[in-house]
């Protein structure tokens, strides 16, 4: 099965009032999502949540752990291992204090959604366990926006290790679309001692699975997913472990990607990077 389904007419008239200037773009807000990665037999495997089906954006597909940029992650500059903000910035085609909450947010989002915490109390030590009756009460609180992650941080004396992401992929929600999205996709390995949870209350499933299992899955239509995320799971998939993924992030930058209805012999299509042809063409 090819992603490059049709679209339907609608969408495609849709798309070209955008084009013309008939019809105002919904403003995007700006979101960060992390490809979390264990070992496996069968090459590096992903932490999916699928989203519960009443969720306005995306219901039922999916995803990796992610979400918004609360406003709150701009707050103030945390402790803070790894690069420095100036050079997540120029990595990820924005300003300075943008970038840093991207980061605070990539690492919150995790924590919020997967109960894996990129955070220790050195910057060369990670949290080891974060199953106790303390961190989930704290977790929730930040998911309900009751505890902004910068004081949680504070609080806590942790050290944010900003050095376990890495820079992946950037892509901007089609025009056309309600609500959108500026998302920068993070890559990390599973911290050492931590283990994932099932404790979204916008998932009503989690699973781990082989990358390219996952892909395989999408093609035989037995799971949803929108384009970057199926495309970063066949890329995250050539690779052996999520060591050769983190060593391939480092000193990756992105620019920010937006689909385009492109028509063709079989109807209209949503564009991808040009970087994925070769891929898509042995699918």
């Amino acid at each position: 099965m090819s992603i490059r389904l049709a679209l339907p007419p609608q969408l495609v008239e849709d798309a070209q009032a955008f084009a013309d200037g008939s019809r105002e773009p919904a403003e995007p807000r700006n979101a960060a999502t992390v490809v979390l990665m264990r070992p496996g037999p069968r090459g590096p495997e992903v932490y999916l949540l699928r989203r519960q089906t009443s969720m306005a954006f995306a219901g039922g597909m999916c995803v990796f752990p992610g979400g918004g940029v609360d406003p709150r992650d701009f707050d103030h500059a945390v402790a803070w291992a790894g690069p420095a903000p100036a050079e997540w910035a120029a990595r990820l085609g924005t300003d300075e204090a943008t970038a840093r909450a991207l980061v605070c947010a990539a690492v919150r989002e995790t924590f919020e959604e997967s109960g894996v915490l990129l955070a220790g109390e050195s910057a060369d030590s990670v949290v080891a366990d974060t199953t106790g009756d303390d961190w989930e009460s704290d977790r929730a609180a930040l998911e309900a926006r009751e505890l902004a992650f910068t004081e949680f941080l504070d609080r806590r004396g942790l050290v944010l290790r900003a050095d376990l992401l890495g820079v992946w992929a950037a892509w901007l929600t089609p025009v056309f679309e309600p609500r959108r999205y500026r998302t920068w996709f993070f890559v990390a390995d599973l911290p050492e001692g931590q283990r994932t949870r099932d404790v979204s209350t916008e998932s009503d499933e989690v699973t781990w699975l082989p990358a390219m299992q996952a892909v395989e899955e999408v093609e035989r239509q037995e799971m949803l997913m929108l384009p970057p995320t199926y495309l970063n799971c066949l890329e995250v998939g050539q690779y052996a472990d999520p060591a050769a993924v983190i060593d391939a992030a480092r000193g990756r930058s992105v620019q920010m990607f937006t689909p385009e209805v492109e028509t063709g012999p079989d109807g209209s299509t949503l564009s991808i990077p040009p970087e994925f042809e070769s891929l898509l063409a042995t699918r």
